[in-house]
């Protein structure tokens, strides 16, 4: 399925953390924290307000977005707004 988000918008691929500490303790999912960093797939419609692009590992904002599943892969939609940061 291929999704292009509208206006002000990205499409972030989530990262999934670890499941295992430093100590090589194995943490349930339920119990992990939820993600904040992943990679942009595609990007909206204003170019204006859009400062990412395809391929940037970003971090957003804890609470942001909505959640889709692509192909059974977890995915956000997010505002331009919520993205806080570009990694690299």
């Amino acid at each position: 399925m291929k999704l292009k988000p509208l206006g002000d918008r990205v499409l972030v691929k989530v990262q999934m953390g670890e499941a295992k500490t430093a100590g090589g303790i194995i943490i349930p999912q339920t119990a992990q924290e939820k993600t904040q960093e992943g990679v942009v797939v595609a990007v909206g419609t204003d170019t204006d307000v859009i400062k990412v692009k395809e391929n940037d590992k970003v971090m957003y904002d804890k609470y942001a977005g909505t959640q889709v599943k692509i192909d059974g892969v977890e995915h956000l939609i997010v505002k331009m707004q919520d993205v806080l940061a570009i990694l690299e």
